[in-house]
């Protein structure tokens, strides 16, 4: 395992190590999921990972004779007093039972000691194989036991906290429901408008924008996770739009507007990359704990929707992720047409203290 060097660029000999880490990690996920709905291309990646002052991205490519045959990872946020770190253990499934992922976890832990972490935290997606079931601590959604990434982290410590669901919507299908609910959503939001932007986000929205996406962190269903509050102001929504659009992605925001006093209250973004017929990704969601209760979920869902029919055509389906206890957005969802792909556990290690 060597750290992975980022280059600036895509063209030059240095970018190697990159080019076969994406190549791998889609190649892997296809292979997990049955699907290349994850499937991205590097120059959309390259963007994510050059540095950032908000958080440390430790990236590892793991070799097998020479050959990039996985990736492994730890970011650290800096906001707050952040005490946990994000891990991803990615390897093809060709050199799975090798004793890879033991070396990878050592690699990771040791690397959150050092940099004064005590809690670890992954999400892993979980095919179905029948058998026994873990069921979440939420008491929403559960997984099969047996499966092989399960009982690798529960084997090194881990316990499950949440599950979250992969949803699809057939965009060929879905027109006539989207207009519906769209019709009937505007019914409850008199005291709303709605407004969109493509990014870069425009001046006029960078404030509300800012504040709907620090909220995030905090008004969505985390279970037992931890939780910094993220810090947002224009700077960070200029990097934040950046890093979406370089590789050539669009980026859409719809938002619902109090009328009475101008503030963003509700918003949802969708988001594709460069080549037309690629599946978009239904990215944040939220409406301010404040607002619920209006039908803004909806109503900012459905008119994005609507707008993509123009922007995104030729799209072939929609995805999302959603906390399984995450009810209200989950109805919104199933109401427009999502029906679930798949499941991925949130996971959870609290660090023992190193002995000598």
């Amino acid at each position: 395992m060597r750290p992975l060097h980022v280059p600036d660029t895509l063209d030059g000999e240095d970018a190697a190590d990159f080019l076969a880490m994406v190549e791998v990690r889609n190649e892997t996920y296809r292979l997990i999921a049955g699907h290349d709905d994850l499937a991205t291309t590097p120059a959309v990646l390259l963007p994510h990972y050059r540095p950032d002052s908000l958080e440390t991205r430790l990236v590892w490519v793991v070799l097998l004779d020479g050959v990039v045959a996985g990736r492994v990872g730890l970011d650290l946020p800096h906001e707050g007093e952040a005490r946990g770190g994000y891990v991803l253990i990615e390897l093809h499934p060709d050199v799975w039972g090798q004793g890879i992922g033991r070396r990878a976890m050592r690699l990771v832990e040791d690397a959150a000691r050092e940099h004064g972490r005590t809690v670890l935290e992954t999400w892993v997606q979980h095919p179905e194989t029948g058998g026994p079931r873990l069921a979440s601590p939420t008491g929403f959604g559960s997984i099969p036991s047996e499966d092989r990434g399960a009982r690798f982290l529960l084997a090194h410590g881990f316990t499950l906290s949440q599950i979250e669901r992969y949803s699809a919507l057939d965009l060929a299908t879905c027109t006539d429901t989207v207009d519906a609910l769209l019709a009937e959503a505007a019914t409850h939001a008199s005291d709303y408008r709605l407004v969109s932007w493509t990014a870069p986000t425009p001046p006029e929205h960078v404030a509300g924008y800012a504040w709907l996406k620090s909220r995030m962190a905090t008004d969505t269903p985390n279970a037992d996770l931890e939780v910094v509050e993220e810090v947002w102001d224009a700077d960070r929504v200029a990097r934040h739009d950046a890093r979406n659009t370089e590789g050539g992605r669009t980026l859409h925001v719809v938002a619902a507007q109090h009328v009475e006093t101008g503030e963003l209250c509700a918003f949802n973004e969708l988001v594709t990359g460069p080549e037309p017929d690629e599946v978009t990704h239904q990215e944040d969601t939220l409406v301010l704990r404040e607002h619920r209760g209006h039908r803004l979920g909806t109503l900012v869902k459905c008119e994005n929707l609507r707008q993509w029919r123009e922007i995104a055509p030729w799209s072939r389906r929609v995805t999302t992720y959603n906390a399984e206890e995450n009810r209200p957005m989950l109805d919104i969802n199933e109401a427009i047409g999502f029906v679930p792909r798949s499941y991925e556990g949130a996971w959870k290690k609290v660090l023992e203290p190193q002995t000598a």
